[in-house]
C-alpha cells in the first residue's frame, strides 16, 4: 500500500502542471509551441504517450513478475521511471518537446508496474479477501491522486522542471521501500530467457480466452468513458471557470477523496448486497448520467458532482479487478492485471487523441462523450449473462 501511495503520488504530481503549462499564455514558450501546432492538440499528444508507454509496460511487466518474482521486476520499473522523470525535468528545462515527450513515453512503460502492485494485493487472499485488498490498494492510490496533484499544483512555483525532478525524488523513496520491505523471489525462474518469458507470458496473450472477451469489451467501454473524465476535465475547468493549477488540484482532492471514503468503507458493503455484478452494473450505469451531465455544472453544483462521480467510481473499480483475479486465476494474477492495465491504457491513448481533437470545438463535448461511451459500457454489461450462474 505505501509503494503503490508513493508510486502514485509520483505519477500524479505533473498533472496539474501540463493543462495550464499548455493553456496559459504566461509559460509560452518553445516546448509550448513546437512546430506552431496548437497548444491543445500538443497536449493531447503528451496525455497519449504516457498511457501508450503503459500499454507496452503493463502488457508484459505483471507477467514478468509472475515468472522472475514481483520484488526484482518493481526494483527495475520503479529505476526506470526515476530515469524518465529526470529526463522530463532536463526537457523542461531545455524546452525541448521532442525530448519531453519522449521521456513521458520511458516514464509510461515504467509505471506499467501498477500490475505487480495488484498481484501483490490478490496474493494476500485468503488472509485478506480479495475485493478488501483490491479496495485497500485503490484507496492509497486515490490517495496518491489526492496528494500528488495537490502538491503539484503548489509546486510549480518552483518551476516546471523542478516539480518533475521533485517526482523522481519521491519515486526513489518508493524504491527504497520496495527493497527493504518486500521479500525477494523463493524460487527461480523457469523461463531463463527474458525475450522468451515476454513471447511466452505477456498478458495480451489472454484475449484468446474467450470467457474473458465480453469483460474485457466492457472494461475497454468503461475506461474509454473514464479516461475522456480523467483526461480532460482539468482543461474544462480551465476554459469553462479560469482555473489556475492549484484550483484544479483541489478539484482533484474532491474526487479523490470521495473515491477513498467510497474503497474503504462502501465497497465491501456494495458487493455484499448486490454481488460483484451487480455492484459493477449499478455504479457503471449512475456514473453514465454523472458524466452525461457534468458540462453543465456551475461552480455551485461542480464539487458535489466531483463528489458523487468519485465514489461512483471507486465502487467499479473496487470490485471488478478482484471479480476478474477470482474467475480467471489459474492463468496468473500479474497476468489477468496486466491485461487490466494495458485495456485501460488503450482506452487512454485514444480517449487522448480523440478527445483532443473533440475539444476544439469546446472541451465540453469531450466530456459528454465520455459519458455517452460509459452508458454503452453500462448497457453492454447489463445485457452480459455470466455462463455459469443466473446474472446477478
Amino acid at each position: 500500500m505505501l509503494v503503490s501511495f508513493l508510486g502514485t503520488a509520483g505519477i500524479a504530481l505533473p498533472y496539474p502542471v501540463l493543462s495550464p503549462l499548455f493553456l496559459d499564455p504566461a509559460y509560452a514558450n518553445e516546448l509550448t509551441s513546437y512546430l506552431g501546432l496548437p497548444p491543445k492538440i500538443l497536449l493531447g499528444i503528451l496525455l497519449a504517450l504516457y498511457p501508450l508507454g503503459l500499454i507496452i509496460g503493463s502488457s508484459v511487466i505483471g507477467a514478468l513478475s509472475d515468472v522472475y518474482g514481483r520484488k526484482p521486476v518493481l526494483i527495475i520499473t520503479l529505476l526506470g521511471a526515476i530515469a524518465g522523470y529526470g529526463l522530463t525535468g532536463f526537457a523542461a528545462g531545455i524546452e525541448s518537446y521532442p525530448l519531453f515527450a519522449l521521456a513521458r513515453f520511458l516514464v509510461g512503460i515504467c509505471e506499467g508496474n501498477i500490475a505487480v502492485s495488484r498481484a501483490i494485493a490478490l496474493e494476500l487472499h485468503p488472509e485478506i479477501n480479495r475485493t478488501r485488498a483490491i479496495s485497500l490498494l485503490y484507496a492509497v492510490n486515490y490517495a496518491g491522486w489526492l496528494i500528488g496533484p495537490l502538491a503539484g499544483g503548489y509546486l510549480m512555483v518552483l518551476g516546471v522542471a523542478n516539480v518533475f525532478y521533485i517526482a523522481a525524488g519521491v519515486t526513489l523513496l518508493a524504491t527504497v521501500v520496495v527493497q527493504f520491505a518486500i521479500a525477494a523471489p523463493s524460487h527461480a525462474p523457469e523461463e531463463n530467457s527474458l525475450w522468451g518469458a515476454m513471447k511466452r507470458e505477456n498478458s495480451l496473450g489472454l484475449l484468446r480466452v474467450q470467457a474473458m472477451r465480453p469483460l474485457l469489451i466492457y472494461h475497454f467501454l468503461f475506461t474509454l468513458g473514464l479516461n475522456a473524465f480523467y483526461e480532460f476535465y482539468p482543461l474544462w475547468l480551465v476554459e469553462r471557470f479560469q482555473y489556475n493549477s492549484i484550483q484544479i488540484g483541489w478539484g482533484t482532492v474532491a474526487i479523490t477523496g470521495a473515491m477513498i471514503v467510497s474503497s474503504v468503507y462502501a465497497v465491501t458493503t456494495a458487493e455484499n448486497r448486490f454481488g460483484p455484478m451487480g455492484t459493477v452494473r449499478r455504479a457503471s450505469l449512475v456514473l453514465a448520467g454523472i458524466l452525461l451531465l457534468l458540462p453543465l455544472a456551475t461552480e455551485n453544483t461542480l464539487y458535489p458532482t466531483f463528489l458523487a462521480c468519485g465514489a461512483t467510481v471507486a465502487l467499479a473499480n473496487g470490485v471488478f479487478p478482484a471479480y476478474m483475479a477470482n474467475r480467471f486465476e489459474e492463468h496468473g494474477l500479474g497476468r489477468v492485471q496486466g491485461l487490466l492495465t494495458t485495456n485501460f491504457c488503450v482506452a487512454n491513448v485514444i480517449a487522448a487523441l480523440f478527445g483532443s481533437v473533440i475539444a476544439l470545438a469546446g472541451v465540453g463535448w469531450a466530456l459528454t462523450t465520455g459519458g455517452v461511451l460509459m452508458l454503452l459500457a453500462s448497457l453492454w454489461l447489463w445485457n452480459w449473462r455470466e455462463p455459469d450462474t443466473a446474472a446477478v
